[in-house]
């Protein structure tokens, strides 16, 4: 069965790939290089509410979108050679993406 973007995922869908909804999470995004110009590129890549919560930390960055954007944000680094290390899912938020 197929979720579109106003459904609500099934329990087991629900913070898996599969979970196409708006709910938010926090992603630690762990990177080679943390300069001014990757959190520029990331917080392009946001919406601007979201942009403004990014917390920069030795080795990256701790962000919040929803699990269906996590690809696309590593292909876009990737596509300019930036080295991730990790992209982890820590915890669910109570926004919505929209």
């Amino acid at each position: 069965m197929d979720t579109t973007e106003t459904e609500q995922p099934h329990g087991s869908e629900m913070g898996s790939p599969r979970d196409y909804s708006e709910r938010m999470y926090r992603f630690y995004l762990e990177l080679a290089d943390c300069c001014g110009k990757v959190r520029q590129m990331i917080e392009e890549f946001l919406p601007k509410q979201y942009a403004a919560k990014i917390l920069k930390h030795d080795y990256g960055f701790e962000l919040e979108m929803p699990i269906q954007c996590a690809p696309d944000l590593v292909r876009l680094l990737s596509s300019h050679n930036i080295a991730i290390y990790q992209l982890v899912r820590l915890s669910r938020s109570k926004n919505q993406w929209r």
